[in-house]
């Protein structure tokens, strides 16, 4: 009897712990909100629900700006688990405004650092999964029609020949630019930095909406060189697209991350989706040739191509500068803006006055003239101008014009406003220099 009692309160004991085991298993629907692409979203989904059956990946699309703000928007009846984009500033912005929420991840094998950047929040909210490196890719073929040379640096796509064949998203839309242009200001400077981005967008065919429209249009054909994310360069090697890449001198390694949203409807299937990708079997997806992202996980490269970038053993990587993520959150949004007012909406009146300084140059290569060169030089001074300098673009006076309630539209307008107009203003005094400039150097 007593016997009995024992095997029944142990098999007692075994269905319960099993029933519990059972019970916190996640399952049913978890939805996360991303900037990434199909490309990157499908093989990850379906290896991540082929690894925890019983939950299915939901998927949004949105560009890190529209998805940070609807996040901020829909928080008091959040229906969103995760949010998971390339930019770690967004993520400082929703941690900031308590949109994330704390979670002790049980992964192993994953170092501190990548470079000089920490992988992962030291306050637990969010995490990094993949490494990006920023910097230019081209097509070979379209290269080699147009006699375009090899670019290595930022300022090689603001030379002559580059003219109408270079593209860009915008960083208001893309995350992965607002980081590539915010690396370029931290790496050369504020005035100088800008000085580069406007030279080359004096160079620019197009800026894009969505990040991957400039891959794209350079692998078909279309534009020669883009400036981008990595791992856009790699995947369209690894496709077969005549296309090739470089990690200019300045530039930087960050890594892309995913953070738990607070209140999350299935907080345990968010979890899981975390330890997924962060286990060897979501780090190993990333070497999928459509995907082509950079893993946080060592050890998983033994299984990568000897071709394959490897941050950890690459010395380039760690030249790379160290990105500073509080000061380019405390700037996002004047970065963007002047980005918009000064070169997107512009681009027509800057495309034309960078054409006329490249007919300069050609003529005084030919003959020398020094009233000519002067007069190219105050042109090229007045388009190198800033409504704002750099303290005033971390200040709190123009950081508030771009956040907070009502009182912040009417001051956002009247800067985008001032902005547009100080751009317009020099580029055509820019323009009558550069012609003045012309016409002496014939």
């Amino acid at each position: 009897m007593f016997t009995r009692r024992i095997a029944l309160v142990s098999a007692l004991g075994l269905a319960l712990a099993a029933s519990a085991v059972h019970a916190q298993a996640p399952s049913g629907k978890v939805t996360v909100v991303t900037s990434f692409s199909k490309d990157v979203t499908d093989p990850i989904k379906k290896a991540f629900e082929k690894a925890v059956p019983g939950v299915t990946l939901e998927v949004q699309n949105r560009n890190t700006n529209a998805g940070v703000k609807y996040l901020e928007e829909t928080k008091a009846n959040n229906q969103v688990d995760l949010f998971w984009a390339s930019a770690p500033d967004a993520f400082e912005v929703l941690k900031g405004k308590k949109l994330l929420l704390a979670y002790k991840t049980k992964a192993t094998g994953i170092p501190d650092k990548i470079g000089s950047y920490p992988i992962n929040d030291p306050d637990g909210f969010y995490f990094g999964f993949a490494a990006s490196g920023y910097g230019i890719m081209w097509n070979e073929r379209y290269a080699k029609a147009n006699k375009l040379p090899d670019p290595k640096d930022w300022q090689d796509l603001a030379k002559p020949i580059f003219y109408d064949h270079v593209s860009i998203a915008s960083p208001a839309r893309s995350g992965t630019t607002h980081l590539t242009i915010e690396t370029i200001l931290q790496g050369e400077g504020w005035e100088k930095g800008w000085r580069t981005i406007k030279e080359m967008a004096g160079n620019f065919r197009s800026i894009t909406e969505r990040s991957f429209g400039v891959p794209e249009a350079v692998n078909s054909g279309q534009v020669g060189v883009g400036i981008v994310i990595d791992f856009f360069a790699f995947s369209a090697q690894a496709s077969g697209f005549p296309v090739k890449f470089v990690y200019p001198t300045v530039t930087t390694v960050v890594p892309a991350n995913v953070g738990i949203i607070a209140n999350a409807p299935n907080k345990a299937a968010a979890e899981a989706f975390i330890e997924f990708l962060l286990s060897p079997t979501g780090q190993e997806v990333l070497l999928d040739p459509g995907i082509r992202r950079l893993p946080v996980n060592p050890a998983v490269y033994a299984k990568a191509g000897a071709d394959y970038p490897n941050p950890f053993t690459d010395p380039r990587f760690q030249k790379m500068i160290g990105f500073d993520v509080d000061k380019s959150e405390t700037r996002t949004s004047v970065v963007d803006t002047l980005f918009d007012q000064l070169i997107s909406f512009q681009l027509d009146a800057l495309k034309g006055v960078t054409k006329t300084l490249h007919e300069v140059d050609a003529a005084l290569a030919k003959k020398p003239n020094a009233q000519a060169k002067a007069l190219a030089d105050e042109a090229r001074t007045l388009i190198a101008a800033l409504p704002v300098t750099e303290a005033q673009a971390a200040s709190p006076e123009l950081r508030g014009a771009f956040t907070g309630g009502k009182e912040k539209g009417a001051r956002q307008a009247e800067l985008e406003s001032q902005w547009a107009s100080f751009a317009r203003d020099n580029y055509a005094k820019a323009k009558a220099k550069a012609e003045e400039a012309l016409k002496a150097a014939k």
